[in-house]
């Protein structure tokens, strides 16, 4: 009796840890996708105040790991400053090198660092044409961010990923204005 009660037991703590993990791997899990390894705890970029302070001012401050360090050189370069997207963002030289040399520590392609892949000297300039965001991004129909006020452009990460400013990208944390939480 006492060995059919242990049985009994055993089977039971079995079943009951293998449903457990079918429960922790349901279907919303399952479809995070690829900007959820975006999140504080997978790589931890602490804050630069001159980097918000002036890049910041103007649209969030992006994690400097979500472009490689040779793309971030591009955009940091006089030039690239004096005409940034059609905007004139230039600031001191001291500055300057300030940010680039925050954003070359902390870029996708340093080690510990990288949560993208970049062919070698690959070097985007926007985050919206990486593959992988234009993959995360493709079922959301223009109307809810070209026509949106409140968003306007997928480049407005904040407007829609209530962590962007956090480095959580997650889809839980999305909520399209005028549009409600978004689900896969």
């Amino acid at each position: 009796m006492k060995k059919h009660y242990l049985n009994f037991l055993l089977v039971g703590l079995v079943s009951l840890s293998l449903s457990s993990l079918a429960i922790a791997d349901d279907d919303e899990d399952e479809h995070e996708g690829f900007f959820s390894r975006f999140s504080q705890s997978s790589v931890t970029i602490p804050q630069n105040k001159l980097y918000q302070s002036d890049c910041a001012s103007c649209h969030m401050a992006y994690q400097p790991n979500l472009l490689p360090s040779a793309s971030w050189e591009k955009l940091m370069a006089p030039k690239a400053l004096e005409d940034h997207f059609g905007d004139n963002a230039e600031v001191n030289e001291q500055d300057r090198l300030s940010i680039l040399a925050y954003l070359k520590t902390y870029a996708a392609d340093k080690k510990g660092k990288r949560l993208l892949r970049f062919s070698k000297g690959e070097s985007p300039l926007r985050i919206t044409e990486l593959r992988y965001f234009k993959r995360e991004h493709n079922e959301i129909p223009k109307r809810m961010v070209q026509g949106n006020p409140k968003v306007r452009s997928l480049s407005n990460c904040a407007a829609c990923h209530t962590g962007a400013e956090r480095g959580n990208f997650g889809e839980r944390g999305i909520r399209i204005p005028g549009y409600g939480y978004w689900e896969d």
